[in-house]
């Protein structure tokens, strides 16, 4: 029996390893350093690792990036429920104003897709952004549409595969 080929030594990042906000980065090195505690630079960062918190139940994240004003406002229990009762599709930045390192303000907008208790949709949103004492919080959005009515057969499906609805979640 032939020997075994050496290791390089390099391990390469599994699909468990990747950051779920679609950036392609290990967690470690993307969102998951912002849920640790180290400041999101920019707002595009920030709302990717909402994105990813709500991915990962992690809604006292969710919470405390949220703008002081409107904190209290949030529904927990709501929140953590569309977070445990949603399979996670994925996230598309769609534009950004603003928002960089020497800003402010800044103004995300992007599409969250999942399947919540079977109903695929399509979450767009037009997301706020401003920055306090070097942190970057979500002041509040505005939602372009969300697809969640079950679309007909030979329609793409909500999810963002680019299938058609019966050949992908139908």
């Amino acid at each position: 029996m032939p020997a075994a080929a050496p290791r390089s030594g390099l391990q390469f990042p599994t699909v468990i390893d990747l950051c779920p906000c679609g950036s392609g980065q290990v967690d470690a090195a993307c969102c998951g350093r912002f849920h640790a505690g180290a400041p999101a630079p920019t707002a595009v960062a920030l709302m990717r690792s909402r994105y990813s918190a709500y991915v990962r139940g992690l809604i006292d994240y969710v919470v405390a990036t949220h703008d002081a004003a409107s904190r209290d406002q949030i529904d927990r229990a709501a929140a953590t429920a569309w977070s445990q009762d949603t399979t996670w599709q994925g996230l598309e930045i769609v534009a950004t104003e603003r928002g960089g390192e020497p800003d402010d303000s800044g103004i995300v907008e992007f599409i969250a897709r999942g399947i919540t208790k079977g109903v695929p949709f399509a979450q767009h949103e037009r997301s706020r952004f401003r920055k306090v004492e070097g942190r970057w919080y979500y002041v509040d959005g505005a939602i372009r549409a969300r697809a969640a009515a079950t679309p007909g057969r030979n329609d793409l499906c909500p999810c963002g595969s680019g299938k058609k609805y019966k050949r992908c979640h139908g």
